[in-house]
């Protein structure tokens, strides 16, 4: 039996380089889109995908990734604020390549009257690739939970406290493992959701105290929640690696979002179409507490 070859964009990413192995786990062969040939792009070569240079920007270069492609997973760096013009540019390339398939990487704060301009971005992104007619389906996660991690690991190591401005409201985090394994499903599956924007979730609501609870339990010392007036944790964002302006504007603006609820959901996604359920978040730190700066044995 012959499979379709799939397209992943941002393959060395959190959620694009375990979707290219559990693809090639699954038999799919896999062209991966870098912006670099580096150490990350070779050990996508290493599972067997085949690796090209690609620039969103750049029309030629996306035409040369879709040669041949039937299904593809696009995935845009919150970083850059050209999301727009990409989804135009892949989608006429995905057009013209005869795609049948896409799984575009949106989030669940995406609306044409977000104060994001990166969240209104998406919402146009969404219109876009359905218009193209290439059989698009897109997900919603809310805040991943590396998001806990990545910017809280060093309050959380040097003075046992979560600086963020979320307030009392709450969302369910979810990993980017279990985002890649709804990817992997609707790659392989994907009739069932064409048009369907899918709001995917970790199992249950809790605020940012209780996710503190939690981690002072799995990491076995105190967390504090520290909640942040928005403007004073916008101008500490400048210190964490990768920070753009944009993505910081965008950061500031969700926040606002996540006190007025918008973060507030649970779906079964994960399970119904990923095949399991979403880790539970002490599950999610006993597997990354290298990440929150703290090493040793887990907490029994």
């Amino acid at each position: 039996m012959s499979y379709p070859l799939i397209l992943v964009t941002g393959a060395t990413g959190k959620t694009g380089a375990p979707v290219v192995q559990q693809l090639i786990e699954r038999g799919f062969p896999v062209r991966t889109m870098v912006r670099l040939l580096d150490e990350r792009a070779a050990r996508l070569e290493q599972l067997g995908a085949e690796v090209v240079v690609g620039d969103f920007m750049d029309l030629a270069s996306i035409r040369r990734a879709m040669d041949g492609v039937e299904r593809v997973y696009f995935v845009y760096p919150p970083q850059g604020d050209k999301l727009v013009e990409a989804t135009a540019i892949v989608a006429a390339a995905a057009k013209d390549a005869g795609v049948t398939t896409l799984v575009n990487m949106s989030q669940i704060s995406a609306r044409e009257d977000s104060h994001s301009l990166l969240a209104r971005h998406h919402w146009q992104s969404e219109k876009i690739f359905d218009w193209a007619g290439i059989g698009a389906s897109h997900i919603r996660p809310t805040f991943f939970a590396e998001m806990l991690y990545i910017l809280g690991a060093q309050s959380i190591a040097a003075e046992g406290k979560l600086y963020l401005p979320y307030g009392r409201e709450k969302h369910a985090p979810i990993a980017a493992a279990d985002i890649s394994r709804v990817v992997v499903g609707l790659l392989t599956d994907p009739a069932p959701y064409v048009g369907q924007r899918l709001i995917l979730t970790g199992t249950r609501n809790m605020s940012l105290a209780e996710m503190a609870q939690v981690l002072s339990t799995e990491l076995g010392q105190p967390v504090e929640y520290v909640d942040l007036p928005v403007d004073v944790w916008g101008q500490a964002l400048d210190g964490v690696p990768g920070m753009t302006p944009f993505l910081a504007k965008h950061l500031q603006a969700v926040a606002v979002d996540h006190q007025n609820g918008i973060f507030y959901a649970e779906t079964d996604v994960v399970e119904r179409i990923g095949g399991a359920k979403p880790q539970s978040l002490p599950e999610f730190i006993q597997a990354n507490r290298e990440h929150f700066g703290l090493v040793g044995a887990s907490h029994a």
